[in-house]
């Protein structure tokens, strides 16, 4: 309790100076493999949820000391500023406890810990309003380790979406282009073209979405969205993947395996993909979901490898760098997932600890100004089946809040000119 009252005290305080956490803090490297899980969905992906519906954070720690971690939730407007909900406006009950669920895995190489926090429980009882959602996960010395976004929606608008090839013909090859028709229904919307924001996410990648467009017109009761270039995306290719859930022998994407202080899974070199025919692949769209062979609890009992990636590509020496992303990592940038040039074997390389598996990831390039390019190895093409969500924000007359009140859902496989 003594422990509960200093991180409420901390939060209050922070809260109090007007921190505000709109990016996203990524985990140290002792801690893996962090999940969302609801009803809904197993695999590792962007939580876009019911408001009510119920939901898991799962991480591992992969220490022997059992450390204690301990959560707080806050709620965001649409462009991420802290809203101006107090806590109880937007909860049932309290945050800033411990976290209890944990079990120690069993029969693997790489001890770890695994946390499974479920909200709502006992003391969060729920989330009563829409909208945006920082979890933040803080350690017994009141630090930070990591913090996730996630949404909540309340459905009272239909949200209709298709995916068209790009109208520009100077990118009918490269791009795609989300067309949206939100209705009303019987929800009065006030000065929609202002009240009303949207937010476009190619397979749940929040850092390349796409923000603050206007509908176009409006026809009764429908607000209609028809750009060229506003809503339009890079196609990219389709994931790369690999399967690890046989730690003993070579599976999907892997070339061989070798057992040292862990397993050491070595994938087979790869090359750019940009000036080759586009090929169709299916793949999670990005996605990752853990699996493992002779498991009762994949959770405890798959275990972690050393997964070695390498890409045969000229040596960048502009000052930009290549990495490995994909929800596995939350499409981050950093060190760890960064590839390094080997002179001697002409290669990028990198490795990346992973607990076992079924992973999409793709190899994409920052230039020195920290510019994303995703197409510059794997090419663009018009053909790659991607997944698009659309969310709907409304701040009505007077509100102290944006709701989100509409969410909708397409595919690429159906692209249509």
């Amino acid at each position: 309790m003594i422990k509960n009252f200093y991180l409420s005290l901390f939060a209050v305080l922070i809260s109090a100076l007007g921190f505000s956490q709109t990016e996203e803090i990524n985990p140290p490297d002792y801690i893996k493999t962090v999940t969302f899980k609801s009803r809904t969905s197993s695999q590792g992906q962007l939580p876009i949820l019911r408001l009510g519906e119920s939901f898991n954070l799962e991480f591992d720690v992969l220490t022997t000391d059992e450390p204690d971690f301990y959560y707080t939730i806050e709620h965001y407007n649409y462009d991420w500023t802290r809203s101006n909900l107090v806590k109880m406006e937007f909860m049932d009950g309290f945050d800033n406890y411990r976290i209890v669920n944990y079990q120690n895995s069993f029969n693997a190489y790489q001890l770890y810990s695994h946390y499974d926090l479920q909200i709502p429980n006992e003391q969060t009882r729920a989330l009563t309003k829409s909208g945006n959602y920082i979890i933040s996960i803080y350690n017994e010395n009141q630090e930070v380790v990591f913090t996730r976004k996630f949404m909540m929606y309340k459905e009272q608008v239909g949200v209709g979406v298709s995916i068209k090839r790009s109208r520009d013909v100077k990118f009918i090859d490269r791009k795609q282009s989300v067309d949206i028709v939100i209705n009303s229904g019987a929800l009065i919307l006030n000065n929609p073209k202002e009240r009303i924001k949207t937010l476009i996410i190619q397979n749940n990648n929040l850092h390349t979405s796409i923000k603050n467009i206007k509908p176009q017109y409006t026809i009764g009761k429908e607000l209609i969205y028809k750009y060229v270039k506003e809503t339009a995306f890079w196609a990219s290719n389709e994931f790369r993947f690999f399967e690890t859930k046989d730690v003993r022998g070579a599976n999907v994407g892997v070339q061989f395996i070798d057992l040292k202080d862990i397993y050491n899974s070595y994938l087979f070199i790869e090359g750019p993909r940009a000036n080759r025919p586009y090929t169709y692949n299916p793949d999670i769209n990005g996605n990752f979901l853990i699996t493992a062979i002779d498991t009762d609890d994949v959770d405890i009992e798959a275990d972690y490898t050393n997964v070695h990636f390498a890409l045969q590509y000229p040596e960048l020496k502009d000052g930009s760098g290549i990495y490995i992303y994909g929800n596995f990592n939350n499409y981050a940038l950093t060190n760890e997932n960064r590839l390094t040039f080997d002179k001697t074997e002409n290669l990028y390389q990198a490795i990346v600890k992973l607990k076992q598996g079924f992973y999409n990831y793709k190899y994409v390039v920052v230039d020195r100004n920290g510019q994303l390019d995703e197409g510059r190895i794997s090419g663009n093409f018009w053909q790659t089946e991607n997944n698009y969500k659309v969310l709907v924000y409304y701040r009505d007359l007077g509100a102290r809040f944006d709701e989100l009140i509409g969410y909708g859902e397409a595919n690429s496989v159906n692209i249509s000119n």
